[in-house]
């Protein structure tokens, strides 16, 4: 899996990367993944011509999520926080073109279930990439959003 860009194992049943190839659709069906969430664009300079097809061919259960890279959304987030909810239990990949919105979107989501501290997230994310302007007021929103509509914040 070392060859999708920017790939990153977080758990058994949880992983971020890049946009992967139609080769590394078949690998990540060998490795038993069962959902992928792509949250990039439909853009032939970043994206395969018919990734849902080619996934749900594969068995894998697909979830598009359309995120403008220069204007993520509370709403995007929410919308995914509802896709990693009804693939509790299941082997899921998220991804976009490049792992950006991915990680960030993974390391909320997993700062909402209460899986990473809010002092993790930042390390995270810039892990993978560093975070412009833009994108960092989008985390800070989002962090405040979660913990006023989580219940245990």
């Amino acid at each position: 899996m070392s060859d999708i860009r920017n790939f990153h194992k977080i758990s058994e049943s949880l992983a971020c990367s890049g946009q992967p190839t139609e080769s590394q659709l078949q690998k990540i069906a060998g490795e038993k993944f069962s959902v992928i969430i792509n949250l990039g664009l439909n853009d032939p300079d970043y994206s395969l011509p018919n990734e849902k097809s080619s996934v749900e061919n594969l068995n894998i259960k697909y979830f598009h999520i359309p995120v403008l890279f220069d204007n993520p959304t509370i709403q995007d987030l929410t919308l995914f926080f509802e896709k990693m909810k009804e693939s509790e239990n299941k082997k899921v990949l998220v991804h976009c073109a490049a792992n950006y919105r991915a990680s960030v979107f993974v390391a909320l989501y997993l700062f909402s279930i209460q899986k990473l501290e809010e002092s993790e997230i930042e390390n995270f994310i810039t892990n993978i990439w560093m975070p412009d302007h833009n994108w960092q007021m989008f985390i800070d929103e989002a962090i405040e959003f979660i913990k006023s509509n989580f219940p245990y914040f």
